[in-house]
């Protein structure tokens, strides 16, 4: 769908490019020699604080932090939403995920015929006609055959799970049913899935490896979404797999030991992966991003901030980002520009040499200059989330909130927490941001009061799936 943002818009990106572009570094504006292969990693339900080198301390992340050794931390990242396939919605266009009837749905619902449309230009597709091999290895959330696949959206190949949450043993989703997938081709195989999804990373770099030319791979684990089950938590599963159909959502399971266990496991593949970049001396001529979906869950550590996944609070949407780019990011470097997922796709495309689809323009800002250590430029980013009708709004260091019919000005720069209402005390700028809020969201596609906002319900299950369920319907 064509663009349908206000000229003020595209005055304030183009703002923001020229500013960065002012500050880069000789380095980071010099074309490179040749394409860099991308690798894209995305947590799922990670919170802010999750890693140890974002101030996590009941456990230690050695190889993700590695990469912020080497490469840059962002410290003001965003996910596009507090849940999940909105988030992914973004970072397949691009765009705010409210531009698509797929966007809506957070999470995605269920309901048939939602999805991303192929026809839709994607960062994967993108690549692609630049001459890259692309592959995503875990988490799709995006659509069911027969209309909607990765492969259907600028994917070579895909090995791993359709739906939004499955069983870290059995890999069924709800009702048991089976969802682990090579291409459009149901398998089965056994093993831990946060194991699985790197082992199958780790062998798509050796395969892409030895085609000669670059790769961009989206390693999308599950981890650390429930169900709560670390590696050694087989026990845990067949309790599952043994009661009500509904039970991967796991609402009693789970404890802070396990969910330190799902995080280190993680944490292990993120070793394996860049291991075997070095093994094939390839790890200096690629880019490895590592993020999250959405703020943290039950289990997370989000200090500074408070809320949760499907919270517009700072916790239920600022995410770790870090982005190691050997002949760009300095090692070791931390930033204080504010990011957004949707950020990424034209960071990623420029830094490829790619071009972007005309009539698909992104919302988001290419990162390069910001990551090569330029001086953050101050961002307007809008989020909204149906459930208990929420509205948010930065711009700079202020944020307008609103949840239900209780409305917000806080300064989260000074006060991360989202303590101190400032709205009476600075009745200007609150009643000015929430007039550019409306007229941002006029821009975007209405709300849709049927989408699905706080999870699944058993009738709506049924409808979606059918019964009784088997591995061939999907």
């Amino acid at each position: 769908m064509p663009d349908q943002g206000s000229s003020r818009r595209t005055v304030l990106q183009l703002g923001a490019a020229l500013a960065l572009s002012a500050c880069a570094t000789p380095a980071a504006r010099a074309t490179p020699k040749r394409q860099p292969n991308i690798i894209f990693i995305m947590a799922d339900d990670l919170g802010y604080a999750d890693l140890s080198s974002y101030g996590r301390r009941e456990y230690q992340t050695p190889n993700i932090d590695a990469l912020a050794d080497e490469g840059v931390k962002f410290v003001q990242a965003y996910a596009n939403s507090s849940v999940c396939s909105a988030t992914r919605t973004a970072l397949m266009t691009g765009q705010y995920q409210y531009r698509f009837p797929v966007g809506l749905e957070e999470p995605l619902s269920g309901r048939r015929h939602i999805g991303l449309p192929p026809e839709v230009p994607t960062l994967p597709s993108l690549l692609r006609a630049s001459g890259y091999q692309t592959a995503l290895i875990g988490k799709w959330h995006l659509g069911r055959l027969p209309d909607y696949g990765p492969m259907k959206s600028g994917y070579d190949h895909f090995w791993g799970f359709r739906e939004g949450s499955v069983d870290y043993f059995t890999h069924d989703a709800f009702f048991g049913r089976p969802d682990l997938w090579d291409g459009e081709v149901p398998v089965e195989t056994t093993g831990y899935a946060t194991e699985l999804l790197g082992e199958k990373c780790a062998e798509m770099i050796t395969h892409m490896h030895g085609a000669g030319r670059p790769f961009f791979i989206s390693l999308h684990f599950t981890a650390p979404h429930w169900p709560w089950e670390g590696p050694n938590d087989q026990a845990e599963s067949e309790r599952l797999a043994n009661g009500h159909p509904m039970a991967i959502t796991h609402f009693d399971g789970g404890s802070m030991e396990t969910y330190a266990e799902m995080v280190t496991a993680l944490d292990k593949e993120v070793g394996r992966v860049m291991e075997r970049l070095r093994s094939h001396g390839i790890a200096e001529d690629t880019i490895v991003v590592f993020t999250s979906d959405n703020g943290g869950e039950r289990f997370s550590e989000t200090w500074p901030f408070t809320g949760k996944k499907t919270e517009l609070l700072e916790g239920g949407l600022r995410v770790p980002a870090i982005v190691r780019w050997p002949s760009v990011a300095p090692a070791g470097s931390v930033s204080d520009q504010v990011c957004i997922t949707m950020d990424f796709v034209p960071t990623l495309l420029a830094a490829a040499g790619a071009e972007p689809d005309p009539a698909y323009p992104s919302d988001g800002m290419d990162l390069t200059q910001a990551i090569a250590g330029g001086a953050p430029v101050p961002r307007q980013l809008f989020f909204r989330y149906l459930y208990r009708d929420q509205q948010a709004y930065r711009d700079g260091d202020w944020k307008y909130l609103k949840i239900m019919e209780n409305t917000f000005l806080f300064n989260v720069v000074d006060d991360p927490l989202e303590r101190a209402n400032l709205k009476l005390r600075d009745p200007e700028r609150f009643e000015r941001m929430v007039r550019e809020y409306a007229e941002w969201e006029a821009t975007m596609l209405p709300l849709d009061p049927d989408a699905m906002t706080h999870g699944y319900t058993g009738e709506q299950l049924a409808d979606h799936f059918g019964e009784p369920a088997t591995q061939a319907d999907h």
